[in-house]
């Protein structure tokens, strides 16, 4: 069974207000497109098709007014309401009948990810058909996050959240791939003391049966954590300067799209005529010339 995605764009933003007392932070501009494009590209690049984005009910219209059913990218898109903020594993409740038994993949709506052989990663987890995979990425602070540790072999043995003294450095990042048996997990996990479902305790019932998995991102890769003034502005910085420098666009939906053959070249000049005369735009409609 083909795999589904969920992307979790809810959360009240609190650290980014007042930014985020009337909008989402994932509607925020990361530079020239909005925050969720960037978490949206990443299950596009794990060939992913049928997706449903989970948000608060204020939130939701605005989503659906921006990205609409998906047909526009060829794919899926759903939506679901997150009445409020219960924790990342919350996302398998809301979206059991949406997987419908599918294996899944949940992306956080603010993180950002960029590296040569990124895809390879998402082909790599996508590719398991039993287990849960999830992504490690090198960190100077590891008690601000999830902390996954290794042994001699490199097999993760024991996930920390956010532990007084971390026993790796590897930052456990917002991207999980799971197989059909997520939700059935998620509804025996018991509320952390902060009332949350939390993922940590999810990955924790794969790694007890030996079925977790770990795509350690090294040296090259760029994971960015968008949830804070200072972290935006690093996001803004890094994608604007790469992108000048290398007339690439950083999730670029439509492109991906295309260059999948989810789209047409017609559909893809149609998406350039929506983004009118904008550097976006301009860049969709060059794209069919140097491919």
């Amino acid at each position: 069974m083909l795999r589904r995605g969920i992307v979790l764009a809810g959360g009240t933003g609190s650290r980014l207000f007042p930014m985020t007392s009337a909008v989402s932070k994932q509607l925020l501009p990361i530079y020239d497109k909005p925050m969720i494009y960037y978490s949206l590209s990443t299950l596009l690049l794990s060939d992913i098709r049928e997706i449903l984005l989970i948000s608060t009910p204020r939130d939701v219209p605005l989503f659906r007014e921006l990205l609409g059913d998906g047909s526009r990218l060829g794919i899926r898109l759903e939506f679901a309401v997150q009445q409020r903020p219960a924790g990342l594993a919350e996302a398998f409740l809301i979206g059991e009948s949406f997987l419908d038994s599918a294996p899944s993949a949940l992306v956080l709506g603010d993180n950002v990810f960029y590296g040569e052989g990124f895809s390879d990663h998402l082909s790599s987890a996508s590719r398991r058909g039993v287990g849960a995979t999830i992504f490690s990425y090198p960190v100077q602070n590891p008690r601000d996050f999830g902390v996954v540790v290794f042994d001699e072999h490199g097999r993760a043995t024991d996930i920390e959240e956010k532990p007084e003294k971390p026993k790796s450095s590897s930052a456990v990042v917002g991207l999980y791939f799971y197989d059909e048996r997520a939700p059935r997990f998620a509804r025996t996990l018991t509320p952390s003391a902060r009332g949350e479902l939390e993922i940590t305790d999810l990955n924790r019932r794969y790694l007890e049966t030996r079925e977790l998995y770990v795509e350690q991102l090294g040296r090259g890769f760029a994971w960015l954590d968008t949830g804070t003034c200072a972290s935006m502005l690093d996001a803004t910085n890094f994608v604007a300067t790469l992108q000048r420098r290398q007339g690439l666009r950083i999730a670029c939906l439509e492109e991906i799209a295309f260059r999948k053959g989810w789209i047409t070249k017609t559909e893809l000049a149609a998406a350039a005529a929506r983004f009118g005369a904008s550097e976006y735009g301009a860049y969709l409609l060059e794209l069919p010339l140097f491919m």
